[in-house]
């Protein structure tokens, strides 16, 4: 039977069912139809912050079939997949970077479906589509960040070119899992669980204790309270925050299950708070901030409330968010992350490829001595 197939570009996803989006784009919250609509509703991630919306939609005999999140970026700002050399190559020998392609979730370094759709068939055609739309443009280049391993073979078989990059997760034991966090601990070295337990007893020496507040439990004064610790972490680093309080409050509306919020407190107030985003058996450590150092707090609040959520809950992965080798000494391994990039002008894509291929090499070989440095205890084997 003859099944007409067709690509449209969409500037907003307000005439895509909700319901037909998430069911191709699974648990992930960070690719589903709330969250990115409310990164446009909110103008976080719209044409005057740098990020032009240029879905894709697949469409098959007029039904919904697949789409691929997209934007026209004006410049590399909350991708956390670093191009500056690139574009500083192209605007060397006086070739316009920018605009740019760039199929991502803005500000969020996290893995996740980027061609969102049921079958590979569908997913290479949403990949050779974004490279036809990057051509019809006429512009530089077309990158995709964070994709699921699904997405790779897909993107490979479209002829881009992939790029190496590590983070830091966590997983639970397959299968039977830790029993409680004292398990956990168990399994690291005398010296980090040493440490793990020294940077713990400063904090509750300092009479700091939690909170977990998941979906209705967080109300407006927690999301207000997190919402300024937020502010204060870019506050301290000049910056003005990427997102809104308005932001938070329509995803929290849209989905609360998937939020999930680390409070500590101390002497009967707020001090510090972290927030995490969950879907389906896996949390992704997001954003932090506090009104005052206290020494372990940072590691403690992030980390390890996160990790002792996570056996408590049953869930099997804890994404620490973007870099960070001293998430190791938390029980946080290497794990590979890829991005995948094309490149329209074949001067530049054949010294791009060139250096991707050293770059990998290298990256993998890092990937390689940060294990021979696990934090977990060795088992003897015979």
């Amino acid at each position: 039977m003859n099944r007409e197939v067709e690509i449209q570009v969409v500037d907003t996803l307000e005439d895509i069912s909700p319901e037909e989006w998430n069911r191709l784009a699974g648990a992930n919250p960070f690719v589903s139809h709330g969250f990115l609509s409310a990164l446009q509703d909110t103008h976080c991630a719209v044409k005057r912050t740098g990020w032009r919306a240029h879905h894709l939609i697949l469409k098959r005999n007029g039904v919904f079939a697949g789409a691929m999140p997209l934007y026209l970026k004006s410049h590399s700002r909350g991708e956390y997949v670093f191009d500056h050399a690139w574009a500083d190559a192209f605007e060397r020998h006086g070739v316009r970077y920018y605009p740019k392609a760039l199929s991502a979730v803005p500000f969020s370094p996290v893995t996740g479906p980027r061609l969102i759709a049921a079958e590979h068939a569908d997913r290479v055609l949403l990949a050779r589509g974004a490279i036809e739309l990057t051509r019809q443009l006429d512009i530089s280049s077309l990158h995709v960040l964070f994709p699921h391993a699904q997405d790779i073979e897909a993107l490979k078989d479209a002829g881009y070119m992939l790029r190496e990059g590590v983070q830091f997760h966590w997983e639970n034991l397959p299968g039977a899992g830790y029993e409680n966090f004292d398990a956990f601990l168990a399994t690291m070295s005398h010296d980090k669980r040493k440490k793990v337990k020294q940077d713990r007893r400063r904090v509750t020496e300092a009479g700091v204790t939690y909170k977990w507040l998941r979906g209705r439990q967080i109300d407006k004064s927690a999301l207000d309270f997190f919402y300024g610790c937020y502010e204060n972490t870019y506050k301290e680093h000049w910056n003005a925050p990427y997102l809104t309080r308005e932001f938070f409050g329509q995803i929290h509306a849209d989905a609360p299950d998937n939020m999930l919020l680390v409070i500590a407190e101390a002497d009967g107030e707020r001090l510090a708070c972290a927030l995490n985003m969950i879907g389906g058996d896996t949390m992704y450590g997001r954003y932090w901030g506090t009104r005052e150092f206290v020494s372990g707090l940072h590691f403690e609040t992030c980390y390890m409330q996160g990790i002792a959520y996570c056996i408590e809950h049953g869930l099997a992965r804890f994404e620490g968010g973007a870099q960070g080798v001293h998430k190791m000494s938390r029980g946080m391994l290497p794990t590979p992350t890829w991005s995948a990039h094309w490149i329209a002008d074949q001067r530049f894509a054949h010294a791009i490829g060139e250096f991707l291929d050293e770059e990998t090499a290298a990256m993998t070989q890092h990937i390689e001595e940060l294990e021979a440095h696990t934090p977990f205890r060795k088992i003897a084997t015979d």
